[in-house]
């Protein structure tokens, strides 16, 4: 390889290098995965874990038992873990291929949200009756389910908006 060629190709390298170490600055960007088995999981409601908002179209007082529909562009997601880290981490199991997700305070005979990939958001279906205020649970349940796997769990607060 001739001396010129080789001083054009350094600054190549060396770029290559640079990018391909500076992969943290975009650690929150994942691509699409499937989802398989064997893999620890949590689970977002709109984009949050742990615990966040279902913003429901309950407009003026609100009784008691009373439900409504979740407002539209409200979404739910899973994201892999590479080990255990929390309570709400779930695991896929020997078996998963899928993560279904629950929306336990449903008063709705609708199939649960099947979630197929990591990092593809799903949306939380308007047609779902819901409290209009209170807390419940979102549940993210591998499927099929199987003797070693473990749902996650992200605690909501369902609020009516005025």
């Amino acid at each position: 390889m001739s001396r010129k060629l080789r001083i054009r190709l350094v600054p190549l390298a060396v770029a290559a290098v640079l990018t391909s170490t500076s992969a943290p600055a975009f650690a929150g960007v994942i691509d699409p995965a499937p989802i398989g088995p064997n893999q620890y999981f949590y689970g977002l409601v709109n984009g949050q874990a742990g615990q966040s908002v279902i913003k429901m179209a309950c407009f003026g007082p609100v009784t008691p038992g009373q439900t409504g529909h979740p407002l539209a562009g409200q979404t739910v997601e899973v994201r892999p873990v590479p080990s255990p880290s929390t309570v709400d981490v779930g695991y896929t199991g020997s078996a998963a291929t899928a993560v279904g997700v629950s929306l336990g305070n449903s008063a709705s005979a609708v199939t649960p949200i099947v979630l197929r990939y990591y990092g593809v958001a799903a949306a939380i279906p308007t047609s779902l009756n819901l409290p209009c205020y209170g807390s419940g649970v979102v549940e993210f349940v591998p499927a099929p389910p199987s003797s070693t796997s473990r749902p996650a769990a992200v605690k909501v607060n369902f609020v009516g908006q005025p």
